[in-house]
């Protein structure tokens, strides 16, 4: 099968996926790196809130984990990309259906890594209200972060590219995705 220059389903080495648990910086260090290299940045959670007028939460409360992992899965693959951009995924996607092969083959994927221990304090004190977390604090909250890492490490560590998250910079990005 022959792929044109415009066909989103084609390897392209300037298209980049930034997976990772929630809290672990996919979005601010996806915007910082795409700055830096002059890529245009794609926040797929907000591109999915757009397209259908709410929130994630209220998405999955009113039709479900299944009907919004399908929704997901729609938009990553079926997304306009610019020729050179940045995706910041959401946290769960590379975990469901061939999302993460798919990204694999259509562009250079990265895993920002993070302990357990550091995405909770991250999260905790994050002013961006994440529905699955409410009421969790402390040990409690490790504990589910360590539970979900288990689930979702394996989807995560398919990516080409794995970078520890706690000291990271745009530099340390640029010279992670050219090896």
């Amino acid at each position: 099968m022959s792929h044109s220059a415009t066909d989103n389903t084609a390897y392209n080495p300037h298209r980049i996926f930034f997976t990772g648990f929630m809290g672990c910086g996919k979005t601010t260090w996806g915007r910082k790196l795409a700055a830096h290299l002059g890529y245009e940045f794609i926040d797929l959670d907000h591109a999915l809130e757009e397209k259908v007028g709410m929130r994630i939460a209220e998405y999955f409360s009113s039709f479900g984990e299944d009907a919004f992992r399908k929704l997901e899965s729609a938009m990553l693959k079926e997304a306009d990309y610019p020729e050179k951009v940045i995706v910041s995924t959401g946290g769960g996607l590379p975990c469901f259906f061939d999302n993460m092969d798919w990204m694999n083959n259509n562009g250079k994927t990265l895993y920002v890594k993070l302990s357990p221990k550091t995405l909770a304090d991250r999260l905790e004190n994050s002013k961006t209200v994440r529905p699955v977390l409410q009421g969790k604090k402390g040990d409690e909250l490790v504990e589910f972060i360590t539970g979900k890492l288990a689930e979702r490490e394996g989807f995560y560590l398919q990516a080409q590219h794995v970078i520890e998250g706690i000291s990271l910079s745009v530099e340390a990005l640029e010279a992670e995705l050219n090896k």
